[in-house]
């Protein structure tokens, strides 16, 4: 019986010490240039010492044009003797208690806000579905910019190689551009990047491999892989589940599963997730459990051979955990926001926790009586980014005190976090 405590060992001969990581969470700690910051350090070293087997960054780009959100550490060239530095002492913080740290690679495509790009490129000229104008109508990548990014990928993993980090995860999910080229409702190109399954998988693929010969056959590769977009018409289960396959085929040694995008948020929050996705295959008690994907993973599980899978979304209880590892839906699980206020959380579960605390109170955007406002779209997306902001600020606090300010109430943090992305972006232009 597999318990949380137990080694996974990987396809290419590395040993993660625990079933447990740390799944990746933006951290938007980087300097204006992009590079690590003390700040960074601290707030991985924090998470190292709390337990996780492995710890997973934030998106670091790959194009300085195309960030996730403000503060986002960029890699998108040959580092410099700066950079290597800077680099190094983040995986040596992130490393301190003999865990694994990964860096994710990443590119924002038409998911980059207008405050940092307002003329993002992506793979077809397809504006997100969202109200407000925080994100632009994209440009399509030429052929020779597809290839470009390519090569991107492969240097930036072998930068972590070199820099100390011992693992890279190709960012193929939550709307990105890899994602992106992955749907069929954002990506309507009619070249070789479009149409079939195999055209649109091509990039994710494609870099996939110029990752691995750029690293070698010992040193992990991942890739977050959504199994669904859950918008009708998009990215669905068999193409993910075939995406899988291809994937193991390229020699990939962990898959994570995830789902949704900004248009569809499933990351965030799976209320009503059954109502959402065509997919026979998923229960209807998905979305009422802890487990968001672990059926998608079930699924996925009965098709791969040597790949192992980890699944992040919604775990907060050991039995859920237990659960997963027990029936062999997940090889490794991961947490998020739990860590943001409980960063020793991994710790407390190893020695017996039964659970890790919500913060819903410290969430409470609307006050109970005004909370039918939430059936309106607007308001819904509102909370959520509002929701969203609070972790971030939790971030802030770790990486700066070491500790997080778990009574900090979303309007202070939405205030807070608004701010210093308003200096980062001031910074960043001067």
């Amino acid at each position: 019986m597999t318990s949380m405590a137990d080694p996974l060992s990987l396809p290419c001969g590395a040993v993660i010490p625990n079933r447990l990581a740390k799944g990746a969470m933006t951290e938007g700690l980087a300097s204006p240039q992009g590079i690590p910051t003390l700040e960074l350090n601290r707030l991985y070293k924090v998470w190292s010492e709390g337990g996780a087997g492995m710890l997973l960054t934030g998106n670091v780009m790959i194009d300085r044009e195309h960030l996730e959100r403000p503060g986002n550490v960029i890699l998108d060239r040959e580092p410099d003797a700066r950079m290597m530095a800077a680099l190094s002492d983040w995986a040596e913080a992130g490393t301190v208690a003999g865990n694994h740290l990964w860096m994710q690679i990443s590119h924002a495509g038409r998911q980059t806000q207008t405050n940092v790009n307002p003329a993002p490129k992506a793979p077809s000229a397809v504006a997100l579905a969202l109200p407000g104008g925080r994100f632009g109508t994209p440009t399509p990548l030429t052929e020779p910019e597809i290839l470009d990014l390519i090569g991107r990928f492969a240097t930036a993993a072998m930068a972590a190689k070199t820099a100390g980090f011992t693992g890279v995860q190709v960012h193929g999910a939550h709307g990105y551009l890899i994602s992106q080229f992955l749907s069929p409702r954002s990506n309507l190109r009619e070249d070789r990047w479009g149409g079939t399954l195999e055209n649109r998988a091509r990039l994710l693929l494609d870099a996939v491999r110029a990752v691995r010969a750029a690293v070698g056959p010992e040193f992990p590769v991942s890739v977050k892989l959504n199994s669904a977009d859950f918008q009708r018409g998009g990215f669905d289960f068999g193409e993910s589940l075939q995406v899988a396959r291809w994937l193991e085929e390229a020699g990939v040694d962990l898959l994570e599963i995830s789902g949704g995008s900004y248009e569809q948020p499933a990351m965030m929050d799976l209320q009503g997730l059954e109502a959402r996705t065509d997919q026979p295959q998923v229960a209807a008690s998905t979305a009422a459990r802890e487990a968001y994907f672990v059926d998608f993973a079930k699924a996925m599980q009965a098709e791969l051979k040597a790949m192992k899978l980890m699944v992040t979304g919604g775990f907060r209880s050991r039995a859920a955990i237990q659960h997963a590892l027990e029936t062999g839906a997940a090889d490794l699980v991961g947490l998020a926001r739990p860590l943001c206020g409980e960063p020793d959380g991994c710790n407390r579960l190893l020695a017996g926790a039964t659970q890790l605390p919500r913060y819903e109170a410290q969430h409470a955007l609307l006050p109970r009586w005004l909370s039918w406002l939430q059936s309106f779209e607007i308001v819904r997306a509102a909370s959520g980014f509002a929701v969203q902001f609070w972790y971030y600020a939790q971030l802030d606090h770790i990486g700066r005190t070491g500790k997080p300010q778990l009574q900090q109430s979303v309007f202070s943090a939405v205030r807070q976090v608004d701010s210093q992305q308003k200096h980062w972006l001031a910074a960043r232009s001067g």
